[in-house]
């Protein structure tokens, strides 16, 4: 008796296994609509021969990142949408928001991770997806948030793989200089044209590609993570900061909180910028009209006398960072772009903008993907 129930639990552990190991391997086949409608809801300026400032305001949810297929069909509508409305020539740099490739962690991935409520649901589902390759991860992870830093490290790879492809792929389709939002990598660096990634710290980038669909420079790192993000990504030193030539235009790239900064300015002046791009990301539906909470977890910059909760977040963005910050640097015109939609409950606020020194014009709030242009 006593070896029968022996045998009996065996066989099931045996049965649990396997059928854990079929598990991990199956990936949803099925098919996913999503609202590929977007509109122009800011049109500055009139055509002429210096080229545009495109932002792409883009409305995502977390089915949108099944794949990099899905995530093209969409992406690809709205720049078919503003060829279609004349925002589209040689001299067009396109902007993109923060975290837009962060995301590509998902794709490929599970239905359980599609239909996480949370973002700490979908890690789980993704952590038990890949068991093996997690712990190998979590040997090499650096941050302290090992399992944020492991799951990225672990999908590092195939991740700048994507977003290269997907990236620099419409960069090419459209003949345009595309600002591809942003992504966090472990150590990523550009070789022989190729976005690649080590095994050094995780950082959040900015990749540029040109109308080859080639990038331009090296991947431009964030100098001031927010909060949520110290746990798992380093700080690059401002220095490092680029000014790249496109053919509207010598272009500096700020992501998100590094637009809040004087120095970053101050670095981009010495190196003759002449547009400015910020991808930006803001958690949390209605975040833009609540009290302004600081800096978030970042040291408050000399020349910043208000304190948290004077000002609302939208006027927070709108009194200390690029809009006002613009002509410190030199540059005649500049862009700030938004995530908007709903991605594992985590929310999104923020109106994009177009600045230029003096002047700085909000879209207007909507549901959908929005649309702003600002002719050079």
């Amino acid at each position: 008796m006593r070896k029968l129930l022996s045998f009996a639990v065996i066989s099931l552990l045996i049965g649990a296994i396997s059928a854990y190991a079929v598990w991990t391997g199956l990936r949803p086949s099925g098919h996913y609509l999503s609202d590929l409608r977007s509109q122009v809801v800011l049109n500055q300026g009139q055509p002429g021969e210096r080229g545009n400032l495109l932002g792409i305001q883009p409305e995502l949810f977390s089915g949108d990142y099944q794949s990099v297929e899905l995530l093209h069909l969409k992406l690809a509508a709205y720049l078919e949408k503003a060829r279609s409305e004349g925002l589209l020539n040689r001299k067009t740099i396109a902007v993109l928001p923060e975290h837009i490739g962060t995301w590509l962690i998902a794709s490929g991935e599970k239905a359980e991770v599609y239909q996480a409520k949370t973002v700490k649901e979908a890690m789980a589902w993704l952590a038990a997806s890949h068991p093996l390759q997690l712990v190998s991860a979590l040997l090499a992870a650096q941050g302290e948030d090992r399992l944020a830093d492991a799951l990225l490290r672990m999908k590092g790879q195939a991740m700048a793989r994507d977003y290269q492809a997907l990236f620099g792929g419409l960069a090419k389709e459209f003949g345009i200089t595309l600002v591809a939002g942003s992504i966090v990598l472990p150590e990523p660096r550009v070789e022989n044209g190729t976005l690649t990634v080590g095994s050094g710290p995780l950082y959040n980038i900015s990749l540029v590609f040109g109308s080859d669909g080639a990038p331009l420079g090296q991947p431009q790192r964030k100098s001031f993570p927010i909060r949520d993000e110290q746990g798992f990504t380093a700080a690059a030193p401002i220095a490092a900061l680029q000014v790249l030539d496109t053919p509207a235009g010598r272009l500096g790239v700020l992501i998100c909180a590094d637009s809040w900064y004087p120095a970053g300015y101050a670095e981009l002046a010495r190196n003759g910028v002449e547009l400015l791009a910020v991808p930006a990301f803001l958690t949390g539906n209605g975040h833009w009209s609540k009290p302004w909470g600081g800096y978030n977890g970042a040291t408050t910059p000399a020349d910043v006398s208000l304190k948290p909760g004077e000002l609302s977040e939208g006027e927070a963005w709108q009194r200390l960072a690029m809009a006002a910050r613009l002509s410190s640097s030199g540059a005649q015109a500049g862009i700030t772009v938004f995530m908007r939609g709903q991605l594992w409950g985590m929310g999104s606020d923020g109106q994009s903008s177009l600045a230029t020194p003096g002047q700085n014009s909000l879209a207007s709030v909507g549901h959908g993907a929005r649309l702003i242009n600002l002719w050079l």
